[in-house]
């Protein structure tokens, strides 16, 4: 069920995705690690609307939990009143992780639409796939690549931002220091 990475991305895609960049620019503004996730429902008829949303909160809440996808899935359970996430789409600004992706198969979510890959630490195709391993019962329709350069570059400039506030930080050691060096 995997599609390849394509630059040709729907308007219904970006529009969502573009939702998955503002939640990232709310991680952003508290200081972590901007990636941000929404899910949309979509069952027969009835017209698609956002009932999850998240945003990385891991240093702010002090828990390993606080994953944009997992506060994503936890809403849109709520908002159905279901575990279950079959007729959702889920975006996401950065591939998920290991634990992410787990959580995505496990809500049986349709499909996932990722920005920027993760080659670090994914397990949607970059260090592995939880998303089409085939002795899961649930597969996961993913689509790669939906604003990757917009994605990558919030990442990206998070990152230089904070290489040069740690070596602004550093302080050079006083001569005192030294002698027991």
């Amino acid at each position: 069920m995997k599609k390849k990475e394509t630059e040709e991305n729907n308007g219904t895609d970006n529009r969502y995705m573009k939702q998955a960049l503002a939640q990232a620019k709310k991680a952003l503004a508290l200081g972590e690690v901007p990636i941000g996730c929404v899910i949309v429902f979509r069952a027969g008829t009835t017209e698609a609307r956002v009932i999850g949303r998240g945003y990385n909160r891991r240093n702010t809440d002090h828990s390993t939990l606080s994953h944009a996808e997992i506060t994503a899935i936890r809403r849109a359970s709520k908002a159905l009143g279901d575990w279950r996430l079959e007729d959702c789409t889920l975006y996401v600004t950065l591939e998920p992780c290991q634990m992410c992706a787990g959580a995505i198969v496990q809500a049986r979510v349709a499909r996932v639409v990722i920005g920027a890959m993760n080659p670090k630490a994914g397990c949607a195709g970059s260090i592995y796939n939880l998303f089409d391993e085939p002795r899961f019962n649930h597969r996961v329709e993913t689509v790669y690549g939906v604003m990757k350069e917009e994605c990558a570059a919030v990442l990206k400039q998070f990152f230089t931002d904070l290489r040069i506030r740690r070596k602004m930080n550093r302080k050079p050691l006083q001569e005192e220091e030294c002698e027991d060096v």
